[in-house]
């Protein structure tokens, strides 16, 4: 049946010829009768429209498409018969055409030709009906013999619909007829089709054109790509609209290498000025068409034109115009295609994740930039994308880059600034990157970075959403709880910083904060404070979005404060204190009514200090630190005035109750001292004065503790202690302070009142004291010293002349005080001070316990512990003062009855007690501009009686810069690390600094520049004091009648005034633009010591004028150390010029050289020695060799010169021309040698083919001198055996051997021809010096010594690559047979055979090859190396044959 109705279905009436040659088959498909409309349809005949017919494909009018009956090939194949049989071929073809012109002139007919046929019977389920049916244009391309004429046609029809556009029916009819081209089997004539369509693109609109152009790779076939490139590539520089459409073709073509590269630079040069939505797909062509070899060159140069920030400013322009419209949508954070920064990004992220050229070319790029201003966003941002990527070494590489431009100073904050602000959607994709290198950054050792990585963090929580915001406090909170010290710090500022920013934000992530207070044992009381300081601001804020915490605070503080542990106790104390301050701040009127404390604020602030005075009251520690917070609060925090007079009403009676007497006949009391009214600077108020009660205090406390140890007596309810005097009494200074404005009127009488101490002849008897007297006494000093402390930091700021004479006195008293106690401290090994800085466990502070009783043997102990213990490596003029004790110690050790009489006068160096005196405000700095101060003491009848001067004296100045040193050491030099150490260390390197750590470097450094008049009047003054010195002694250092006291203290001053200056100048922040003004004014003071101030001055001509006044003082420096001071800071101010380079370099090696080649001799006669004078010498060296013209000539200098006339001299004597070389310091100068030696061949330019005869010469004469210099420096070894010469040699040896086999081979590979005799010279005198270094690797094995040994398998294996490499340096110039084995015996250093290794001669001649077999000892190894030092000599030895 379904046979039956498909048989009877598929039967056709057509008739015509068309059915004869159907195959029967086919014939019962396409027989039957059409009816009327079938009829109807088809198109009148013609002899196109007959032939088509006869071929198979029936033309239909209408919007019915074109039937086809039979298979397309076989149509093609029909339709080509027809033609060629035809009687009227040839001239048929263009009947045929013409019949299709007509046909098609009707747009309906062109419509349904360009449309795909349709099967002629769609269900009669043959092969035809089933597959995709070509359109009739389509089918007739096909065919050869009529495709050049149809596309004529085409072509020729084509302009009719340019402008038409779309039509009704959807259809683009020029985009039709382009498609019809498309993918032709075959193109009969390709060049005419390629003209065609490029007049075509000179005529069309841009709609066309582009259609045009992006059908080429389709259409045209392989051999036509390079042309059409060329033609695309001119037509690009013509019209940038079609820069998409040409790329996108240009993308596709196959074209050379030669002819891509030409492509892309043209498209380089419209990057620029192309549109921005066509951008990403420019980026795109250039990235995918780069090549290994040309990736950094293209990759730097797209770097250069892609600015980023024009299309920030267009898409801003555009957001402004469309805000009203799309509120919504541009809420939420995207990258549609519309962004086309975003694409941009996406396009070099899709090019870096999978080409790692690419990779590694921006990497390139980003680092060679040098400028700060040549730094662009896309360099950020491209970092992120390279961070973001999943190869480990983009992302290592992206840190590394961007931490060495941070550190460089050419990324900095501002370009961060740009990046969020233009970007921020952008860069919400690459959080995760961002949060991590901030991370990095903030954990870094280099302090340089630190704060770029805080700067990310702020802009992230600024910029981003909650999200991210909660994962920027988590990743903070993280940082603190880290418990790596400089990290906490950082994260702490942040986390202040946001919340005065942004405290409402802020206070959502307020129970992240919270949980820190788990964490609070790892943290140091300045940590603590600022945590608290947070968290209160959170909690007890204006806006009291954090108050949710304010309970758990109050149980935290309480908790501490009632523990018996004092490391609790001192948390509690902190944290309430910091509380007080958030609590009873001072309200503005818009905050509250009237700017008023709410009564319920004020019942909790005072019932807060209340309970902390109550719980303190029991430690004398406790209280004391009470005060100093208490004290710090006021100093830095606007109280309200109802709790400032609550704290302020008591503390003036208190005092005076607790620590002032009025002064009587006689002083009642049993002491172990007599008592005596000492240091009164008011003698006209002897009688009916007061004293300060320190000695009665005292010895009321050791009534009570007979252990000696500080405790406190009860008075009227509360407990009074010695230990709290200093304390107590700044905090009522600033309470007067703060309710006086400034003047301190009411407690003045506090700077002139006398103590009630003891006689200080006691001193003299310190030995026969015992030991508890001793101690006493020591305590009883520490405590004058530090109230003097105070005192001086309470009345510095005054401006009244009498108050500025006691001031001075009080520091002359501290002074004369301090040398006593250094000789009681000398008789009292094992003491411990009372502690003056309460915001520290004991435990942290360094007792100087052993130190103390080493001093007295005169060994060199305490300088190593002062060195750890002091800030900075060269802070202190005591331990100069240290040193030079210990020298004379050292030169005493042959007369033991004269180190007796000297043992007490040594005494011990403060400077490993500074924590155990009380801070000094930087203020007090403000003392060094007092000059001479006068009064006159009236009598009775108010005549002038007696005229009192005083002034500074260089006791006092020392004192002064001393403190100045350690401070800006603190606060202005970089930590060189801050991770936590393997082994905690006890000291606290921060105590003793509360009070400057509250302010900023910048504040420092600004007040140390307003001191720079007054420091370089002093520095001058010490300058005309060594020349009139030394004029008046005719240059004699040591002269008969000299004050040695002075003029260590002098010396010492010298050298503490030119510290401070590079301490100050070395401030890493005058690298940062915005402080440039800063810098500008420091140096105007500089410049106009030297003369007046004229017109306004650039920043180099300060710069230069600065440098040229600081050269006046070369002549009068008193020390090495001073020199070194004066070479530094010379160093540091040509740093900062861009110019004039050879001249600071000249005059900077100049005045190193000038300082090396100068005897340096000690007020009392010795020449200057010790490790303090060797590191001076090592570091003066270095900065001779780095700022030399030519490092090579000035090595040789010293080596061939300098070394020679020491060798030659008597053994304590030094070298001529160079009186700092001596035997003691030989392993300075050759260390230093070596270093320099082997940095400079390491920048050495390597050998290349395409050198010049001209620059081979140069270079080969370079490396002869090198070498010259290694081989002089090698043999030096003979004369001076030392192992650390020996260490040193072996060491560096190796590291010079590496980069003459790394740079130097190249260059002889190159040379070898034109430079036979040249290479041969230097060859045969580095041989020398590898044989050398191998009777060195055998002495070290002979000695068994293993920090030389260490150095030998390294140094072997160099050895043995150097011969192989001659061996291929020889075989690269066809001679190769000139190479050949020999033998060299193992000797020593001093040339001699090592006996051991005779028995094995045999054995070792038979053999090779250096190759050693894995069972050898280290006998046969040593021989096998000598015999690969050995070859050298053959080679050179044929070399010289050859050349001859």
């Amino acid at each position: 049946m379904m046979r039956k109705k498909k048989r009877s279905s598929s039967v056709s009436v057509d008739g015509g010829p068309a059915s004869l040659d159907v195959p029967k088959s086919k014939k019962r498909k396409s027989t039957g009768m059409p009816n009327k409309a079938t009829v109807s349809d088809q198109v009148p005949d013609s002899v196109f429209v007959h032939m088509l017919q006869e071929s198979g494909v029936i033309l239909r009018l209408g919007n019915m498409s074109n039937e086809i009956a039979v298979d397309q090939v076989v149509f093609q194949k029909r339709l080509q018969q027809h033609l060629r049989k035809d009687s009227r071929y040839p001239s048929i073809i263009q009947e045929f055409i013409s019949g299709f012109e007509t046909h098609i002139e009707d747009p309906e007919k062109l419509r349904n030709c360009l449309l795909p046929c349709v099967p002629r019977s769609a269900g009669d389920g043959d092969a035809s009906s089933n597959s995709f049916q070509e359109s009739l244009v389509r089918l007739l391309l096909g065919v050869e013999m009529l495709q050049t004429m149809v596309i004529n046609t085409l072509f020729e029809k084509l302009p009719e619909f340019m402008f038409e556009g779309v039509g009704e029916d959807g259809l683009n009819i020029p985009r039709v007829i382009i498609n019809q081209l498309k993918w032709l089997d075959r193109v009969v004539d390709f060049k005419d089709l390629a003209n065609k369509l490029m007049q075509l693109v000179s005529v069309a609109p841009i709609e066309i054109q582009r259609d045009i152009i992006t059908s080429l790779p389709e259409i045209l076939e392989d051999s036509q790509h390079g042309d059409m490139a060329r033609e695309l590539n001119a037509l690009l520089q013509e019209n940038t609209q079609l820069t998409v459409p040409i790329l996108d073709a240009l993308s596709s073509l196959n074209i050379s290498t030669a002819l891509l590269a030409e492509v892309r630079g043209a498209v380089m040069s419209t990057v620029s000025a192309v549109q921005l939505e066509d951008l990403p797909i420019v980026v795109k062509f250039i990235l995918h068409s780069i090549s290994a070899s040309d990736a950094n060159e293209v990759v730097s140069d797209l770097r250069k034109k892609l600015e980023l920030e024009q299309c920030v400013l267009f898409s801003m322009l555009q957001a402004s115009q469309s805000s009203g419209k799309n509120k919504k949508s541009t809420a939420v954070p995207s990258c549609s295609n519309k962004d086309s920064v975003a694409l941009v990004l996406e396009v070099i992220k899709s090019a870096v994740r999978f080409q790692k050229t690419i990779s590694e070319a921006w990497l390139k790029a980003i680092e060679n930039v040098a400028e700060l201003e040549d730094h662009k966003v896309v360099d950020v941002l491209v970092l992120l994308i390279l961070h973001s990527t999943n190869a480990n070494q983009s992302r290592r590489g992206a840190e590394r880059v961007l931490k060495a431009k941070v550190r460089a100073g050419v990324i900095q904050e501002s370009l961060l600034n740009k990046t969020f602000k233009g970007y921020a959607q952008v860069m919400r994709g690459y959080f995760p990157s961002i949060l991590a290198l901030a991370q990095g950054l903030l954990r870094s050792p280099d302090c340089c970075v630190v704060p770029f990585g805080g700067h990310m963090y702020k802009q992230a929580f600024t910029a981003f959403d909650s999200y991210c915001q909660q994962e920027v406090v988590g990743s903070l909170v993280t940082h603190v709880c880290s418990g790596v010290s400089g990290e906490v710090d950082v994260a702490l500022e942040l986390l202040c910083e946001l919340v005065s920013q942004k405290p409402t934000e802020m206070s959502q992530y307020a129970v992240f904060v919270k949980g820190i207070l788990d964490y609070m044992e790892n943290l140091n009381p300045q940590q603590i404070r600022r945590l608290f300081h947070l968290l209160s601001s959170l909690a007890f804020g204006h806006d009291k979005h954090g108050s949710h915490i304010q309970d758990d605070m109050h149980i935290v503080i309480r908790k501490q404060l009632s523990s018996a542990v004092p490391k609790y106790k001192r948390i509690g104390i902190i944290g309430a204190v910091m509380m007080v301050g958030s609590m009873g701040a001072r309200r503005s009127k818009a905050d509250s009514q009237e700017g008023a404390l709410p009564k319920e604020t004020h019942r909790q602030v005072t019932t807060l200090l209340e309970l902390v005075r109550s719980c303190s009251e029991g430690s004398a520690e406790a209280a004391a630190l009470y005060y100093d917070e208490l004290a710090n609060l006021l100093q830095t925090c606007k109280l309200d005035p109802l709790v400032q007079v609550w704290i302020g009403k008591s503390v003036l009676e208190d005092f005076q109750e607790d620590f002032v007497v009025d002064l009587g006949p006689e002083i009642a009391g049993l002491f172990p001292f007599p008592a005596s009214v000492m240091y009164n600077l008011d003698e006209d108020e002897s009688q009916g004065g007061i004293a300060v009660n320190l000695l009665p205090l005292m010895s009321q406390n050791v009534l009570h503790r007979p252990d000696n140890r500080v405790s406190a007596i009860q008075r009227n309810g509360r407990h009074v202690s010695p230990l709290c005097l200093s304390s107590f009494f700044r905090l009522l200074r600033l309470c007067e302070e703060e309710q006086h404005h400034g003047d301190l009127e009411e407690i003045d009488a506090l700077l002139g009142c006398p103590l009630i101490l003891t006689d200080m002849e006691v001193v003299e008897r310190v030995e026969s004291l015992s030991k508890a007297e001793r101690e006493f006494f020591c305590s009883l000093l520490f405590y004058t010293i530090n109230w003097f402390r105070e005192v001086v930091n309470a009345f510095c700021k005054q401006t009244d002349p009498e108050m500025k004479m006691k001031v001075v006195t009080r520091l002359q008293n501290i002074t004369y005080l301090q040398a006593l106690l250094e000789t009681c401290l000398a008789a009292s090994p094992g003491y411990t001070p009372p502690l003056a800085n309460f915001d520290c466990e004991s435990a942290e502070v360094l007792f100087p316990t052993s130190s103390t009783a080493s001093a007295k043997k005169g060994k060199k102990e305490p300088t190593r512990k002062k060195r750890k213990a002091s800030a900075s490596k060269n802070s202190s003029a005591d331990s100069t003062q240290l040193e030079e004790a210990t020298e004379v110690d050292e030169s005493l050790q042959d007369h033991p009855e004269k180190e007796k009489e000297k043992e007490v006068k040594v005494g011990v160096s403060l400077s490993l007690y500074w924590p155990f005196f009380r801070e000094l405000d930087i203020e007090v700095m403000n003392v060094l501009q007092c000059g001479l101060l006068s009064r006159s003491i009236l009598d009775t009848e108010l005549h002038s009686k007696v005229r009192e001067e005083v002034q500074l004296g260089p006791s006092e100045l020392v004192f002064l810069l001393e403190d100045m040193c350690r401070k800006l050491d603190f606060s202005l030099t970089a930590a060189p690390a801050k991770k936590a150490p393997f082994l905690k260390v006890k000291a606290d390197k921060t105590v003793g600094f509360s009070h400057l750590r509250q302010k900023s470097s910048k504040d420092v450094a600004t007040y140390c520049i307003q001191l720079l008049p007054t420091l370089c009047t002093h520095l001058e003054n010490c300058h005309n004091h060594f020349q009139t010195f030394l004029s008046e002694k005719q240059g004699v250092v040591d002269a008969l009648g000299v004050d040695v006291k002075e003029q260590q203290l002098m010396s010492s001053a010298y050298q503490l005034l030119l510290q401070v200056l590079h301490t100050t100048f070395s401030w890493s922040g005058f690298s940062q633009p915005e402080q440039r003004v800063l810098l500008k004014s420091a140096l105007k003071v500089l410049a106009s010591r030297l003369k007046e101030e004229g017109t306004d001055q650039t920043l180099e001509q300060l710069i230069r004028q600065s440098f040229e006044y600081l050269l006046n003082f070369r002549s009068t420096v008193p020390s090495l150390n001073t020199a070194l001071c004066l070479t530094r800071l010379l160093t540091v101010l040509s740093h900062y010029g861009t110019s004039n380079h050879s001249f600071y370099r000249e005059h900077t090696a100049s005045l190193a050289r000038h300082f090396l080649c100068q005897e340096w001799v000690t007020v009392g006669g010795a020449k200057e020695r010790g490790n303090k004078h060797n590191d001076a010498l090592h570091n003066l060296l270095s900065i001779y060799l780095d700022h030399a013209d030519d490092v090579l000539k000035a090595v040789e200098e010293i080596a061939g010169e300098g070394i020679p006339e020491l060798m030659n001299a008597a053994k304590d004597a030094s070298s001529r021309s160079w009186p700092t070389l001596s035997r003691q310091t030989f392993l300075v100068y050759y260390k230093v040698m070596m270093t320099k030696l082997e940095k400079s061949v390491r920048k050495l330019p390597s050998g290349k083919q395409t050198d010049s005869r001209e620059v081979q010469s140069e270079k080969l004469l370079t490396w002869n001198l090198a070498v010259r210099d290694f081989h002089i420096l090698i043999n030096l070894v003979k004369v001076f055996d030392s192992r650390l010469v020996l260490n040193v040699c072996l060491k560096y040896g190796r590291l010079f051997l590496e980069s003459f086999l790394k740079l130097g081979m190249p260059l002889l590979d190159y040379s070898f021809k034109k430079h036979k005799e040249d290479v041969q010279s230097l060859l045969k005198t580095f041989q020398l010096s590898t044989r050398q270094l191998h009777h060195m690797c055998g002495h070290s094995k002979i000695q068994q010594d293993t920090a030389l040994t260490n150095h030998v398998p390294a140094l072997k294996k160099s050895l043995e690559q150097f011969v192989y490499r001659v061996k291929a340096m020889l075989t690269l110039n066809q001679c190769q047979e000139a190479f050949w084995l020999g033998n060299l015996k193992n000797r020593d250093l001093k040339g001699e055979e090592i006996l051991s290794q005779r028995s094995q001669e045999s054995e070792e001649e038979d053999e090779e090859s250096s190759q050693l077999p894995e069972g050898q000892n280290e006998e046969e190894e040593s021989d096998a190396e000598v015999k690969e030092n050995g070859h050298h000599d053959e080679e050179e030895e044929t070399d010289s044959e050859e050349s001859n």
